[in-house]
């Protein structure tokens, strides 16, 4: 799920009101969220070529900080930038290289074809469990970082996703019209349903949150924690209502 880009508005929108519109309502609201054509990753990919090669460092590193957060590797962008210095030329690659050190440093990317895993010291991506770590979906809905690779087609008869949260995210109370089941594949995490203790959750667990009832979930404050999440046919309803979030210091002091 493609990030909602702010900066034009931030840092243009008193000055260039209608350059702050395009940068962060077309651009990114737009042509970025156009992810059945082409995933953030992949447009991250692309745009760090196209930058690199024009020599615009200063925005390749603003991209290349939003590309680690779309999933690209350390071994991606070390491919990327390699071949393009054959075509772009030998100086931009050494500046693009000093960026990528930065950004991505010793990080990991040999996970295979699953997840990034957890164990491996090198990695301060989370572990994503059988499936790939996907897209951040992080949003007005968490407190923190979040990811999400869909397992089936958002509008299928019944959805199913492998989500992710970073350590010490969670999510607002909320629910779900006809139910959601959440299958427990990675890390430590909690759930609460209203009027419940919260619960603590480890790889394994199943957790059914009945229709219409009120909870939320996210990852332990040490540890990141990944679910699959399988949501029923919504017959033209939301798939879920947001709340408010739960109290950030009880949350906090679940560990």
């Amino acid at each position: 799920m493609a990030i909602k880009q702010t900066a034009g508005h931030d840092q243009l929108g008193d000055f260039a009101p209608l350059f702050a519109h395009f940068n962060d309502d077309v651009l990114f609201g737009q042509v970025w969220s156009r992810e059945k054509e082409l995933s953030a990753h992949d447009r991250s990919m692309i745009t760090c070529a196209g930058l690199m090669a024009m020599g615009l460092f200063p925005q390749l590193q603003s991209h290349m900080n939003l590309a680690r957060r779309n999933g690209v590797t350390r071994s991606e962008m070390v491919e990327l930038i390699t071949q393009l210095a054959f075509y772009a030329g030998w100086p931009k690659a050494w500046s693009a290289f000093n960026l990528a050190k930065e950004i991505f440093g010793n990080e990991d990317t040999a996970a295979g074809e699953g997840g990034t895993r957890a164990g491996d010291q090198t990695s301060d991506l989370p572990d994503s469990g059988p499936y790939p770590l996907g897209d951040p979906a992080d949003g007005p809905n968490f407190t923190g970082h979040a990811w999400l690779h869909h397992l089936t087609e958002p509008d299928a008869e019944c959805s199913a996703g492998n989500v992710t949260f970073a350590p010490g995210c969670f999510n607002r109370w909320h629910t779900h019209p006809h139910g959601q089941l959440l299958l427990v594949t990675a890390g430590l995490g909690w759930e609460q349903e209203e009027g419940h203790e919260p619960r603590q959750l480890k790889p394994g667990d199943v957790v059914f949150c009945p229709a219409g009832v009120r909870h939320w979930h996210g990852a332990s404050r040490n540890s990141s924690m990944t679910h699959v999440a399988i949501t029923p046919a919504q017959n033209g309803q939301s798939p879920v209502e947001w709340l408010d979030f739960p109290d950030s210091e009880q949350v906090a002091a679940l560990g």
